[in-house]
C-alpha cells in the first residue's frame, strides 16, 4: 500500500460527492430507511462537522467526520472505506486521526452510532479494537434494534 494521505475536505469535489452517494446507497440497501443515520452532502456541510477524505495517491479510498456535540464531546460520522480497499488499515488510520483531533479539542468522549446487522460487524470490531464500548442512545438518537451506540472515554 502506498502512503495514505488524510486531507481536510470541503465537500465540493466530484469524487467525494460520488463516494458519499455510494455510501448512502449502500446504507439504504442494508438498513431500514428509518434506521439510516448516514448524512448527505448538505447535512455534512455544517460548522459543527469537520470532514476528511483519505487518499492513496490520487485515488479516494475513505472518509470520516467528527461532529461536535458540545464543548467536551464529539460524534464520529461518515466513516467509510471503499469496498475495493477494505482490509488495508484505512479505517484504522482515519479513526486514529479522528481520536487525535478529539483529544486536541479536549473532548472527554467520542460517541458513535453504527448498525447492528451482520454487515456492520467489521465496523463494530474496529471500534472495539480502538477502545470503544457499547452504550445506550445519545443526543437525538432513540433505542433502535438496527442501531448500536458506542463511546470512547478520552
Amino acid at each position: 500500500m502506498s502512503q495514505l494521505q488524510i486531507r481536510d475536505d470541503d465537500l465540493t469535489g466530484q469524487a467525494i460527492a460520488a463516494f458519499l452517494q455510494a455510501h448512502l446507497d449502500e446504507m439504504y440497501e442494508i438498513t431500514p430507511p428509518e434506521s439510516v443515520h448516514a448524512l448527505d452532502l448538505d447535512s455534512l456541510r455544517v460548522p459543527e462537522i469537520t470532514f476528511w477524505s483519505v487518499w492513496e495517491g490520487n485515488v479516494l479510498v475513505g472518509c470520516g467526520a467528527l461532529k461536535e456535540l458540545d464543548t467536551i464531546s464529539g460524534e464520529i460520522k461518515s466513516m467509510r472505506t471503499d469496498k475495493v480497499h477494505r482490509g488495508k488499515g484505512i479505517a484504522s488510520a482515519m479513526l486514529k486521526h479522528i481520536i487525535q483531533t478529539a483529544k486536541q479539542r479536549n473532548y472527554t468522549s467520542l460517541n458513535l452510532e453504527t448498525g447492528s446487522m451482520a454487515e456492520f460487524a467489521p465496523a463494530r470490531a474496529l471500534y472495539t479494537r480502538h477502545g470503544f464500548e457499547y452504550r445506550g442512545p445519545f443526543g437525538d438518537y432513540v433505542a433502535d434494534p438496527n442501531s448500536v451506540f458506542m463511546i470512547k472515554r478520552l
